[in-house]
């Protein structure tokens, strides 16, 4: 499947859950009406549905993993940001105007806290594929060997940035002016708070990766780059 970038899928969630909506109504015998799916009656946002079956990642990823990441936890954001929401101007907002809205305001840390959750969670799952890893090719290539010196350079940057995050947090290969750059977030921060274009992520919570690899998260982020990154999505999101 060939990779998209990452407001495709943002737009495909929409799409599928109006498309459900519709669907339903048509089995009751009435008509299809268009409802975003902003509208849904959970709150203005839902949970964007996975890239790939739970045990799709396995063996490198768990599906008891990704059970819990994200049905628990990610869904767990979800609910929380529409909780918070409810009733303000936000909640008219797209996911990422939320963020950047509620960005270093004091008085709006849980809702910038939960909605950059969503929006980091959503874009480490279209971080990953099946069957990933490797090299990148074309002009993504081209840009690492740039910035960096060459691919193992880019590599063993960014594996000791996302084992070196003291705590929970991510590891994020980023396009900041005209370089790409490697950085780590602390909790739920995101570069998009900051001006950065992700190209893509690793989660280091450790929710992310316990079940699997209990205190190893080394041999976590070692398995990810090594077996399921998804070049193909980076690269989109660059060209983007």
């Amino acid at each position: 499947m060939s990779a998209q970038p990452f407001e495709y899928f943002l737009n495909r969630r929409r799409f599928l859950t109006t498309l459900l909506a519709g669907s339903a109504a048509l089995a009751l015998g009435g008509p299809a009406p268009f409802r975003p799916a902003r509208a849904a009656a959970s709150g203005p946002f839902t949970l964007p549905p996975l890239p790939y079956a739970d045990a799709a990642l396995s063996p490198y990823i768990s599906a008891q993993t990704i059970g819990f990441h994200y049905g628990k936890h990610h869904q767990g954001y979800v609910n929380k940001l529409n909780e918070l929401v409810a009733g303000t101007p936000l909640a008219d907002q797209p996911l990422e105007a939320v963020v950047k809205a509620s960005a270093g305001k004091a008085d709006q840390t849980a809702i910038f806290n939960n909605a950059a959750q969503v929006w980091n969670h959503t874009f480490y799952w279209n971080s990953l594929r099946p069957k990933g890893g490797g090299k990148p090719s074309g002009a993504l290539a081209e840009r690492i060997e740039k910035s960096f010196g060459d691919f193992d350079r880019f590599k063993a940057e960014f594996a000791k940035a996302a084992t070196g995050q003291f705590g929970s947090g991510w590891a994020w290969l980023v396009k900041d002016g005209d370089k790409l750059i490697v950085t780590k977030t602390g909790n739920a921060d995101t570069p998009i708070a900051h001006g950065q274009q992700p190209l893509l992520t690793v989660d280091v919570w450790e929710h992310a990766y316990y079940l699997d690899y209990q205190n190893r998260r080394a041999d976590y982020v070692a398995a990810v780059l090594d077996n399921l990154i998804n070049w193909e999505f980076a690269a989109k999101n660059l060209a983007a």
